[in-house]
């Protein structure tokens, strides 16, 4: 446990030096709310109405940017390789990883979050649920992207490729999050979304390590 909160401690000092990464994330997640209603037009039932899947989708988009960084870095200048002789189980080394890439991608977007509800004509009940619904879903968004990357960190254009990896196992995370924000299903939907992040994260870590040790052997 010591060497596991070791490391969480030097990933979030790692963050830290580049605290402008988390700045970026957020202006990129509010900037998308933004620019939908110059597109869609001023029709505030039609924003109502499209608004929940907006904010999921611009979360996601958001929490891709990061993935580059998760693993590949460590690979590059050989700290995979050195954690994997440190005794600590490479599990345990993706669980802090993908920990501190959510303090850091989504943890933020879950505090912008009502700067877009109100972008997008949401009222409080549905500005209460966008956050609810962003804190239950967005793990699950982090354990594939962690996944994505894991699997992608041995190969040269990895950032490129870890997306369209990542993104077809979120559209399940999508759809429910979209529906657990307002609606008469949305009590279900959050249960749902609750359950798949609870199963992402419990089984990512496991695939993430096999994946790295495959890339690093």
């Amino acid at each position: 446990m010591s060497a596991f909160l070791a490391l969480l401690r030097h990933e979030l000092r790692q963050v830290g030096r580049g605290g402008g990464d988390v700045l970026t994330l957020v202006l990129f997640f509010v900037i998308t709310g933004a620019i939908v209603p110059f597109a869609v037009g001023p029709d505030q039932e039609l924003l109502a109405r499209i608004a929940p899947g907006i904010v999921w989708i611009a979360a996601f988009l958001a929490m891709l940017l990061g993935l580059d960084r998760l693993f590949r870095p460590d690979h590059e200048d050989g700290t995979l390789a050195l954690l994997r002789l440190s005794g600590l189980p490479m599990s345990a080394v993706v669980a802090a990883k993908m920990l501190v890439h959510w303090l850091v991608a989504a943890l933020p977007l879950l505090v912008a979050s009502p700067f877009v509800a109100v972008l997008l004509a949401m009222d409080g009940s549905m500005m209460v649920g966008t956050m609810l619904s962003l804190l239950l879903g967005t793990p699950a968004l982090a354990a594939f992207g962690a996944v994505g990357a894991a699997v992608t960190v041995g190969l040269r254009r990895g950032g490129l490729v870890a997306p369209i990896l990542v993104a077809p196992l979120s559209v399940p995370v999508l759809i429910f999050g979209a529906g657990s924000i307002g609606g008469q299903q949305a009590g279900s939907a959050l249960l749902l979304l609750a359950a798949l992040s609870l199963t992402s994260v419990a089984f990512a870590p496991f695939a993430a390590a096999l994946a790295i040790s495959s890339a690093e052997d």
